[in-house]
């Protein structure tokens, strides 16, 4: 009973995020992407004189992403935090997917990728009104770059390396958070990645951390990456790699839509991945879900 009331507990908690999410995020959309509607081109057959009938073929509604994300990255498309499709970007980093069957609504779309050492990218969302036969179209995309760090406490003097993966030849511009903000500058090589390292030399002792974004001559900017924590003190400790917090699915220090998308998708499903599976059953249920629950940050 008790595994139940947190899962009805996360559903309102997905639901109020939801609707919240569509109309703050409304004036975001054109920064990130641009937007573009087309009705579905009506073509009549048939012909001449008296009473010639006519076909009109039915009506489409789809909606259809495009940009950029990292050479060879899967791309993963959400709909109201559920995953509905997936794509390969190309070796030049562009993508599209094209979603069809559409009921006329309001949705949130999401988009994510993962670079080539597994980490993700932060949630590119998209608030869109879908009308019947009509093709939506947002092009221009530019997933966030992802981002990581070498070390979890580096000794003050000694250098941390930040690195992460975007599109080809993009500018990445780094931001590391100290009183005041430091701002660092590198390209991407061919493959999309990229590794600056930063002096801590001018950090204090204590917390920061450090996030980036990536643009295409000055005319495309991506929004940030997620934030990576680190601290800077007396010693160095090198970041454990592949050590997840419990329910945290995609390893970003968070509990989230992202986690709770991925969970759902395997929902009832045979042969779920063992981060996915809480409780170490064989299955994803409401037992996984109310654990998630618990663990819930946002």
């Amino acid at each position: 009973m008790k595994g139940l009331f947190s899962i009805v507990i996360l559903s309102l908690i997905l639901i109020g995020v939801l609707a919240g999410a569509y109309h703050v995020l409304a004036q975001s959309v054109s920064v990130s992407a641009i937007v573009e509607s087309s009705s579905t081109t009506t073509t009549t057959l048939g012909g001449g004189g008296g009473g010639g009938g006519g076909y009109t073929p039915p009506s489409e509604t789809k909606v259809i992403f495009s940009g950029r994300a990292y050479p060879k990255s899967t791309v993963t498309l959400l709909k109201d935090a559920q995953i509905v499709a997936t794509t390969i970007a190309g070796s030049d980093a562009n993508f599209q997917i094209s979603l069809s069957g559409v009921s006329a609504g309001n949705y949130i779309f999401s988009l994510y990728s993962e670079d080539n050492k597994g980490n993700r990218s932060s949630l590119l969302t998209f608030p869109l009104t879908v009308t019947f036969g009509v093709t939506t179209n947002v092009t221009n995309i530019f997933i966030a770059p992802t981002i990581d760090i070498d070390k979890s406490e580096v000794r003050r003097g000694e250098d941390i390396a930040i690195f992460g993966q975007s599109a080809p030849q993009a500018d990445i511009i780094i931001l590391v958070s100290s009183d005041e903000e430091f701002f660092a500058k590198t390209i991407s090589d061919k493959n999309g990645i990229y590794l600056y390292n930063f002096d801590t030399a001018v950090l204090d002792y204590g917390s920061h951390y450090t996030k980036s974004k990536a643009s295409i001559a000055n005319q495309i900017i991506s929004s940030f990456s997620y934030v990576i924590n680190f601290k800077v003190g007396t010693k160095t400790v090198l970041k454990t790699i592949g050590k997840c917090g419990k329910a945290d699915l995609n390893c970003d220090t968070k509990v989230n839509l992202i986690d709770f998308s991925v969970a759902a998708y395997w929902y009832k499903r045979l042969s779920p991945p063992q981060n996915a599976d809480l409780n170490k059953d064989g299955k994803i249920d409401l037992v996984d879900f109310s654990i998630m629950a618990y663990y819930w940050t946002g």
